[in-house]
């Protein structure tokens, strides 16, 4: 079988002569309006990093990028120096829920607040609000989202990001199809269409397709009452009907056996890690012949731990926002965490604390497997989950995934031009070359030599547009 190109095994990755620098023609169409010249380029595709490079940039594009000699400035264009900095690819989050706020009280099934936090109000104002998170995001450094799962307002974000002042870009697929007839949802509304059966599969499909989804998403949870036939039918057919309609399939999957069955059900995308033991070689196998996309969320889970340990203690958990760009509202809900009082008595949160660091361990060995044999990865956190901020908590994630093992450039393709290949959308996103999306980052510190240097933003630039970090950070 042959490996996809966008992820070698780390060894091979180590050993292997640099790939060869992108073609730097200019692209046909409108003349650049602006130079970013002077920085280290490094172009999301894992080729060596270019020097004192030049990004040409004309009607929202990319209209060359490499040496001084490729790409030389025209006259008359506006310029920016970017000596000592560093050029990425704006970073992609290919896991978030716009649905949810980033605290208990858009997830009462984890933490029931709502005497003091109504559920209904708490939806109303993330569907009327939803610029608060776009504007998080864009400062942190993440100029492309995928929303995989959430009420069917979530359709419009595509569209009002575009029209948004400060935004990244977003792809939705609406309500998710689970295997779980999950209480979590509104009288009149849902984000849970229940996987009943086969019909049912074919129905929900056909409900997203018709309201423009842009993929399929299963929740693929195990059900002590129901048939695993039964299910793992509903499933393969939503993925059946999901092809027939031109949909790629998401699957959350954390377990091997429901990982694999996503695989052969046709999963595109499998969101989380596995993480109830280590993957195998037939999960290996499936995952490579199949072309899918890994998508690990190694921090999510502990969002939750932390969240229920500050109730415990009465404190405030600690808010990792290195660019002050989480908004008022959302700081003042982590703030009130210090008043819950405790939740869980002291022998389930430490019963919590031991399964938390077994999903965490667990999570990195099989990220590490995976990578290594070659299966494409993209760094997704599952924004709006319990401390798993908006925005900032993708620092994290891609320091998670470098302890993991992946060296940092592998973890910076990831992030980028992984991510355009989770949301399906490489041909115009995820790589600085010729006709892609002006979508980069300006960075303080080199990538290459930590994750951690993501978290230096200088400037993010949006569609052409140039923001400094101090523009859109959050007021104070």
């Amino acid at each position: 079988m042959n490996a996809p190109a966008l992820l070698l095994p780390l060894a091979a990755l180590l050993a292997a002569p640099p790939p060869p620098p992108l073609a730097t023609a200019p692209q046909p169409g409108a003349p650049p309006v602006l130079a970013l010249v002077g920085a280290t380029l490094l172009d999301g595709t894992g080729a060596p990093a270019v020097a004192d490079s030049v990004v040409l940039v004309g009607d929202g594009k990319i209209a060359c990028a490499g040496t001084r000699e490729q790409c030389p400035p025209p006259e008359g264009v506006e310029t920016v120096d970017l000596t000592g900095r560093f050029v990425t690819p704006g970073l992609i989050d290919a896991h978030v829920h716009f649905s949810q706020t980033g605290w208990a009280d858009g997830r009462p099934d984890a933490l029931d607040l709502r005497e003091r936090y109504p559920y209904a109000e708490v939806v109303a104002d993330l569907e009327t609000h939803p610029e608060r998170f776009f504007r998080t995001f864009l400062c942190s450094g993440v100029t492309a989202v995928f929303d995989v799962g959430g009420y069917p307002w979530t359709f419009d974000l595509p569209a009002r990001a575009e029209a948004a002042d400060a935004a990244p870009r977003v792809s939705a697929a609406g309500p998710l199809l689970s295997t779980l007839d999950h209480w979590l949802n509104l009288p009149a509304e849902r984000q849970f269409i229940y996987l009943e059966d086969e019909e049912a599969a074919r129905r929900g499909v056909e409900y997203l397709a018709a309201r423009g989804a842009d993929a399929v998403k299963v929740w693929s949870i195990q059900v002590s009452e129901r048939e695993p036939e039964a299910v793992r039918r509903a499933v393969e057919t939503a993925g059946e009907e999901a092809g027939r309609r031109g949909l790629p399939l998401i699957v959350h999957a954390t377990e091997l056996d429901t990982a694999k069955a996503a695989l052969r059900a046709g999963a595109r995308l499998l969101v989380h890690s596995v993480w109830d033991r280590p993957v195998d070689e037939e999960f290996l196998e499936l995952a490579l012949d199949s072309g899918a996309v890994y998508c690990p969320t190694l921090t999510v889970v502990r969002g939750y731990q932390r969240m229920f340990e500050a109730a415990a203690a009465g404190g405030v958990p600690e808010v990792d926002d290195p660019n002050v760009c989480v908004d008022a509202q959302t700081l003042a809900r982590v703030a009130a965490t210090a008043g819950v009082g405790p939740m869980v008595e002291p022998e389930q949160l430490a019963r919590r604390a031991e399964r938390t660091a077994e999903r965490e361990r667990l999570g990195a060995e099989n990220l590490a497997r995976v990578a290594a044999a070659g299966i494409p990865v993209a760094m997704g956190t599952d924004a709006g989950n319990p401390l798993t901020l908006h925005g900032p908590s993708v620092y994290a994630e891609l320091e998670a995934m470098e302890a993991a093992g992946m060296t940092p450039m592998v973890v910076l393709v990831a992030a980028t031009h992984g991510g355009a290949r989770a949301l399906g959308r490489e041909d115009e996103l995820g790589t600085v070359e010729p006709g892609k999306a002006a979508d980069l980052l300006v960075l303080a510190a080199d990538p290459t030599r930590s994750a951690s240097a993501f978290r230096s933003v200088v400037s993010v630039v949006r569609g052409g547009r140039v923001w400094r970090v101090e523009e859109l950070a959050a007021p104070r």
